[in-house]
This record gives structure tokens, C-alpha cells and sequence, in this order.
């Protein structure tokens, strides 16, 4: 018998992973690299071991899996380095939005405004949440949202979770379980993440019974669809694709009538939810929430972080006794927001009953901002850094979106400062800004920073940042 039937003969292939693998740095000899001393001081040492072997274990799945075919060491220190301050340092954590997309999916969608900032504030400690001040007694969660959104909307009443996938699952569940519920194929839509609403359509009980093609279908075909297991008829508002050419559906106003007619429910998931028209803006409208109510629907359901401009949350507003259904389903409690969320929904709200929000919802104010004044912005951040980096400057025309699937072949006109590198390409500037907390955007081998979507103070700061990253 020879020896190699003692012994697993290694091809090179794994010769040189398991070189590899070994080369590895020891966890002890990360902690002891002089430049990581004041990341672990700032994180403490079992956080940083935390990260770090985190970390680690990503790099050798990279190996493994031939996706990464070598590592740097000083890459690594740097990189575990940044992770750690960028958790501890909370300046890391507010980073600049340059991208021209105002409701950023990737930067958390809306920014709040000062007010709802400051009542989360306030709540993060103890805050009457779920206890009426006068009596004592346990109170309803959502009660300040629901008096505030009856008032915007016209609904009889109102409940919130924590999305609005979960709000759309909870309406299915409670009113069509176990029964179909007829839609439109155009309507079949898939959100951020691969959701899909077949998906939850089955985890919420309910049969999808699809009707009419892709790009039309009538109310016949609804009518046509009726028998005595079906339980709904629901609509729902194509927020993240537009169908354009030969195509139509019935709007809500049809359908309500016809479930009324037929003795079903009829439910409307709108998406994004808008309380005002976006025409003023330039931008093609959504539907409005106050007409879905107006049109009698039994329940609509929308979030409350994109066109509002709060919290993330998914809202349910309609009839009475439908929402005091919705309030008994277990399902109800786990999709239950928090008091944070609950404490900068109900400051937004507060800012729409009050007619302000042009002057104090974050969106809103940057949609409201003049080109000129975009203009004259891009212009004053081309001079304050001209000379002081590595980059050939220009001043352009964009095009800005709202983001985050709402209005999306809607353009909105903006200005932006394009940067060219000398020595790097544009992707490596963008990343080396990300690192820096500006996130921007590349088109044709440039870095362009977009004005529409800077916060109030954030220009300054943009300017500070631009230069320590690519200074002379």
C-alpha cells in the first residue's frame, strides 16, 4: 500500500486556497496594529472582535468561493477601521444625499422634518405611547395618527403598521381569507427586494383570481370574474412602472361600485400615498388617497415614508367597523409600530393638517426650490472648490426622480457639479466620497452631485468633504 492511500493528495487549486486561507491575520494580531488602537478605544474590545470577525469570515466566503481571489491586509485594516467609526461616530451616520433621487431607498427614503426629529427625540424616552393622560387607562396606540388622518383623508377610521406590505397583508387576511380576491394581471406588481403581491396575497389567506391581460382589462372582466368564492375585488396602483400606449384598467371609483353592487369588499392598495397633487411640481400626479375614500372603498392602504414624508410605516384607513376587525387580528400586533415611529408620524401629520408642509417636509421644500436656485447652488460649489482638488469641474443640466418607486419615468429638473479625475476612474471617486458620507451618482465616466437633493446645512458640509477627499 502506498502512501497516497494514507494521504489526501491536494490538487494546486487547493494548495493555493488553503495558502490562502492561512495567510489570514489572527484576530490577535489585528488588535495589537497600532492604527486601530483608537477604533477599538472608540468601540470597545469585544464590539471591535465582534466586527472584525465579521469581517473575516466574509473574506475567507470570498476565498472559498473563488468570488475573491486575493486580499489586502492594509485594505483591511482600513476597512474594518472605517466600519468601526462609522458606528461609533454618529456624524458617520448623516451622510449627504447627492444623488438627485429624493426618496432614497438605499439612504432611508424621506428625511424628517425638524419637528418629527425632535418628537422622536422626546419619545425615546418615557412617552404616554399607549396611556391616556386624563383617566390613566390603556388608550388606543395609533389614536393622534387616526384623529389626524381622519381629518386629511375623510376615513372613518385608521390603524397603522410597521409597511405597507404588511398594511396590504393584513387587509387581505382579515376580509378575504380563504376567499379569492379578483385583480387585475397589470396589477400583479413586485416592490424593492423581489416582494411580490402573489406572494402576499398567499401568506395572507386569500386565492388571487387574476383577470383581463397584462396591459388592459374592463369592469366586465371583474363582473365576469364573480361567483361565490370570491371575497374582494382590489385595485392596485402600479407605483413603481407606468404602462404606456394601448392599455387601461377601471379606476377605484368602478370597482367600488361594482363590489358594492356584487355584495364584496373592495380594497385599494395605493403605494406611496398622496394627499396633494404632485402636478404643481411638474410631476405626474398619484392617486389621492382622499379620492379612494371619497369613492367608498372599504379599505385603502399606503405607506407613510414616501410622498408623506414620515416614518416607515404602512397605513389603513376606511370604514369603522372594518378597521376595528383589522385591529383584533393577531396579525395586527406583530406588524404594531413603535413609539418612535408613532411619535414622527404623528409631528408629520401634525405639519399636513396645518397646510405647512411645503415650508417643513424635507421633500417638499426641495421640490418647491426654484432651477435657478439649484443653479446658482451648483455654481457656488463649483467655486468654492475649483483649484482645491484633483478634478476637472463642470456645471450641468439633470435630471433628478422622486425614488424610491413612486413617479418613475417622471423626471424633475435640476443642476449638478460634474467632477472628471485625473488619476481615478469615477466609480473609485464615488466610493472614496461614500467612505467620505457623500453618496452620489456616475454617468459617463463622471461623478455628478446633484443640488435638488441637499438638506438644509448639508452644503457646507458638502464642500468640506469634496475637498478632504480629493484635495490638492
Amino acid at each position: 500500500m502506498s502512501l497516497k492511500d494514507y494521504y489526501i493528495i491536494m490538487n494546486d487549486s487547493e494548495k493555493e486556497l488553503n495558502s490562502k486561507l492561512r495567510s489570514l491575520p489572527s484576530v490577535g494580531k489585528v488588535l495589537d496594529n497600532p492604527a486601530l488602537q483608537p477604533a477599538i478605544k472608540c468601540a470597545g474590545k469585544n464590539l471591535f472582535k465582534c466586527l472584525l470577525n465579521d469581517y473575516l469570515g466574509k473574506i475567507r466566503e470570498g476565498l472559498v468561493s473563488g468570488k475573491l481571489v486575493h486580499f489586502n491586509y492594509d485594505k483591511l485594516i482600513d476597512e474594518i477601521s472605517f466600519s468601526v467609526n462609522s458606528i461609533c461616530d454618529n456624524s458617520m451616520r448623516e451622510v449627504i444625499n447627492a444623488t438627485g433621487i429624493l426618496l432614497h431607498t438605499g439612504l432611508g427614503r424621506s428625511a424628517l422634518s425638524n419637528v418629527a426629529v425632535g418628537s422622536i427625540t422626546a419619545a425615546a424616552k418615557y412617552t404616554p405611547v399607549q396611556s391616556d393622560p386624563v383617566t390613566g387607562k390603556r388608550s388606543l396606540r395609533e389614536s393622534k395618527v387616526e384623529v389626524l388622518l381622519k381629518e386629511l383623508t375623510g376615513a372613518e377610521a385608521v390603524t397603522v403598521v410597521n409597511n405597507n406590505a404588511a398594511a396590504t397583508m393584513l387587509v387581505l387576511n382579515t376580509l378575504a381569507k380563504d376567499k379569492e380576491v379578483v385583480i387585475s394581471r397589470g396589477q400583479l406588481v413586485e416592490i424593492g427586494g423581489a416582494f411580490r403581491m402573489p406572494d402576499v396575497m398567499t401568506m395572507s389567506g386569500a386565492i388571487m383570481k387574476e383577470i383581463g391581460t397584462t396591459n388592459r382589462t374592463h369592469l366586465s372582466d371583474y363582473r365576469n370574474a364573480f361567483d361565490e368564492n370570491v371575497g374582494a375585488l382590489m385595485h392596485v396602483h402600479t407605483s413603481n412602472y407606468r404602462l404606456r400606449g394601448f392599455g387601461g384598467t377601471p379606476d377605484i371609483s368602478e370597482i367600488v361600485s361594482l363590489a358594492k353592487e356584487l355584495g364584496l369588499y373592495s380594497i385599494d392598495d395605493l403605494g406611496s400615498g398622496a394627499l396633494v397633487s404632485l402636478e404643481k411640481w411638474g410631476v405626474e400626479s398619484e392617486p389621492l388617497i382622499k379620492d379612494s375614500i371619497t369613492a367608498g372603498v372599504d379599505l385603502c392602504c399606503f405607506s407613510g415614508d414616501k410622498l408623506i414624508g414620515g416614518a416607515q410605516s404602512g397605513i389603513i384607513c376606511g370604514k369603522y367597523e372594518h378597521i376595528e376587525k383589522i385591529r383584533k387580528n393577531p396579525f395586527a400586533r406583530m406588524f404594531r409600530v413603535d413609539k418612535l415611529t408613532l411619535a414622527a408620524l404623528e409631528a408629520t401629520l401634525a405639519i399636513w393638517v396645518n397646510g405647512e408642509y411645503e415650508e417643513k417636509i424635507p421633500l417638499y421644500k426641495m421640490l418647491c426650490t426654484s432651477k435657478q436656485i439649484l443653479k446658482n447652488r451648483a455654481m457656488e460649489l463649483s467655486s468654492k472648490i475649483s483649484g482645491k482638488i484633483f478634478a476637472e469641474i463642470s456645471i450641468e443640466e439633470s435630471e433628478a426622480y422622486i425614488g424610491s418607486g413612486s413617479l418613475p419615468d417622471s423626471g424633475i429638473k435640476s443642476w449638478a457639479v460634474s467632477l472628471k479625475f485625473k488619476n481615478i476612474e469615477a466609480e473609485q471617486g464615488a466610493q472614496i466620497l461614500r467612505k467620505n458620507g457623500v453618496f452620489s451618482r456616475v454617468r459617463a465616466g463622471r461623478v455628478w452631485l446633484d443640488m435638488i437633493s441637499l438638506l438644509d446645512g448639508h452644503f457646507d458640509l458638502l464642500v468640506h468633504r469634496i475637498i478632504s477627499s480629493f484635495g490638492k
